[in-house]
């Protein structure tokens, strides 16, 4: 039976790899797959889903108020597909998410969605609440922080790496501007509001 997945996590985890991964597990097996992202994230190129290790792939794009059910529907009507996979699912619309859940039931496709959790702020994204609520499975792609506990939060960094405690909740970037910590450092880092480099850790008030 088709379901609506939701696999989440914070920034880094590896949730384009895991999706160019599965994708290509159904067409080794000799079946068809249909690629969504997001339209505002190019950081990879125009219509493409890439990850960090180099790997990418040519991808059709989603943008606020498209229908995704008949963008679907339309997908197989020319030919059969034995899965959607979404990345970037935070940035659907929660209208979005309903259609997607439209497609699992009423045209018995499995729709997987890969996307953030969380915003800087450790506030929800609307695609995810939505996810969160009307997804039939959901699974945590994890990550680490540096202190070697799990990463389920994400800072972003000023141009003088300073973290920040506001400002709007979408703005594309990777390692440079955002880095994913445990929720003790995330509110260390936020206390402070300073930032340092990955590799030489993070200065909070407390360790």
């Amino acid at each position: 039976m088709a379901k609506l997945y939701f696999h989440y996590s914070t920034m880094n985890a590896g949730k384009s790899t895991s999706l160019l991964q599965a994708s290509h597990n159904y067409r080794e097996g000799g079946m068809q797959t249909y690629l969504l992202t997001a339209q505002l994230d190019n950081r990879a190129g125009e219509a493409r889903i890439a990850s960090r290790i180099g790997i990418g792939e040519a991808a059709d794009t989603f943008a606020p108020g498209d229908d995704l059910f008949t963008r679907i529907a339309a997908r197989l009507a020319q030919g059969p597909v034995a899965c959607i996979f979404i990345d970037e699912a935070q940035f659907l619309e929660k209208t979005q998410v309903w259609q997607l859940a439209r497609a699992v039931d009423d045209l018995g496709v499995p729709v997987m969605c890969y996307g953030l959790r969380v915003d800087f702020r450790g506030e929800l994204f609307p695609g995810s609440a939505a996810l969160l609520a009307w997804a039939d499975e959901m699974r945590e792609v994890r990550t680490i922080c540096h202190c070697g506990k799990k990463a389920t939060m994400v800072v972003r960094r000023g141009p003088d790496g300073r973290a920040l405690r506001n400002g709007e909740q979408v703005q594309i970037g990777g390692n440079e501007t955002y880095l994913s910590l445990c929720r003790r450092h995330w509110r260390a880092v936020l206390d402070d509001a300073v930032l340092e480099d990955h590799d030489s850790g993070v200065a909070s008030g407390s360790s």
